[in-house]
């Protein structure tokens, strides 16, 4: 079951998402055809001809947890394209307050996660996607055209934006969205592989315009792991990591249900230093003392001392030589690796020399980042903190294959 997600100008509906919404509504006779067949229009991405379907069905079901989340999605979407802002604005309040109660009776799905951060700002999905008027003319009909589940339609619209505006991400995007929806929507094996192959075409397209947005990536992975390309897609996904690791959930999305259908383990090390830090305003105090765990020599942990001692000489000294043109201290990548780094080389002294015999966990753990080069990926992905983040941009600039590295070989676990 794979599912694409949300942009920040549009939905993209999941395909088998089960969740449960409500709404108020007076209670009708059911009937099991038509609430069949409204899921069947709106898994078949008609989003315009679902929304009326949906809207009676859910009067019959108001707590059906299939039912009444495709209602509160198709909403949604049916809202970015209504042009009177008054009635998009109801629309949009109305699809949060059902994703609301759909969260209060226990959805929990990552689709809705993401629906309600986007209900819950301000409302972007009337920004022009182009300066270029007949870009932008020809991308809303291509909108139009996928709402109305008419993805040739949509792509050749798509295909025209994109040629009036080349640096138009968003229309290789959605062409190549629309792309793997043709190819989910069908049971032929070659129609499926030939358009799950056109779709990754058009990521590939929107990932050369910008290589550090990670919905392309995300969207493609979904292609591969339905063509059953397990690994190759495992890399997209890591890749919407790498791209925007501080975007919220959005970029862990597709790795999260990767791991879940393959039933692999994903998660960072644990590595936490014994020290105490206060901050006060804009500056951070390190204590030097010992922790009571780094007083054991017999492990290795002694060497924790040198990681308070190292963070300690940067806030005197060391920040103002590497960053010169920043007028106020702050924990840095390079900080927290120079720390980290003293201690593991410490450590790896202590085992060759025959000193100690066994490194604690952690910090046994500590030693083998350091040799691999993925201190730093480790640092940004499993410890950031605001002033870390603001180094991610420049290390990503010249190490992408680092931190691709440290997501494929530690934190996904294979077992």
């Amino acid at each position: 079951m794979i599912n694409s997600t949300l942009t920040s100008k549009r939905i993209r509906l999941a395909i088998g998402f089960v969740i449960a919404l409500a709404v108020s509504a007076t209670a009708q006779t059911q009937n099991p055809a038509e609430r069949q067949h409204a899921i069947e229009v709106y898994e078949s991405q008609n989003l315009v001809a679902a929304l009326p379907l949906l809207e009676k069905v859910a009067l019959a079901y108001p707590n059906d947890p299939v039912v009444l989340s495709r209602l509160g999605f198709a909403l949604y979407a049916n809202s970015t394209d209504e042009k009177d802002p008054n009635k998009r604005t109801q629309m949009r309040q109305r699809a949060l307050s059902i994703l609301r109660k759909s969260r209060s009776l226990g959805d929990d799905s990552n689709l809705t996660s993401m629906a309600l951060e986007a209900l819950e700002n301000p409302d972007s999905t009337q920004v022009p996607f182009s300066r270029i008027q007949t870009a932008e003319a020809a991308i809303r009909e291509g909108e139009a055209a996928f709402m109305r589940g008419d993805m040739d339609k949509a792509i050749a619209a798509y295909k025209r934006a994109l040629e009036a505006d080349p640096h138009l991400y968003s229309a290789a995007l959605y062409a190549g969205d629309s792309e793997f929806k043709k190819a989910m929507n069908s049971t032929d094996p070659q129609f499926r592989s030939q358009h799950f192959d056109a779709a990754g075409v058009w990521f590939a397209k929107a990932i050369e315009i910008n290589p550090d947005t990670e919905t392309a990536y995300r969207y493609w992975g979904d292609a591969l792991d339905a063509q059953g390309k397990t690994s190759e897609a495992l890399v997209k996904f890591v890749d919407a990591i790498v791209a925007e690791p501080y975007s919220g959930q959005r970029a862990y999305v597709g790795l999260m249900q990767w791991s879940q259908r393959h039933k692999i383990q994903v998660g960072h090390p644990h590595i936490e230093p014994p020290t105490s830090a206060t901050t006060q305003g804009n500056k951070t105090t390190i204590n030097v003392s010992p922790d009571p765990r780094a007083l054991d020599s017999k492990d290795g942990s002694n060497e924790w001392l040198m990681y308070s001692i190292t963070r300690a000489a940067w806030q005197t000294n060391d920040f103002a030589k590497n960053y010169p043109n920043e007028p106020a201290y702050r924990h840095s990548l390079k900080e927290e690796a120079a720390a980290l780094r003293m201690v593991a080389e410490a450590c790896a002294r202590d085992v060759k020399s025959g000193r100690v015999k066994t490194l604690e966990p952690s910090l046994e753990t500590l030693v083998k980042l350091n040799e691999a080069g993925l201190l730093e990926a480790f640092i940004l992905f499993a410890r950031p903190d605001q002033g870390i983040v603001r180094d991610y941009a420049a290390y990503r600039a010249t190490n992408r294959d680092k931190l691709r590295k440290y997501w494929l070989d530690v934190a996904v676990i294979k077992g």
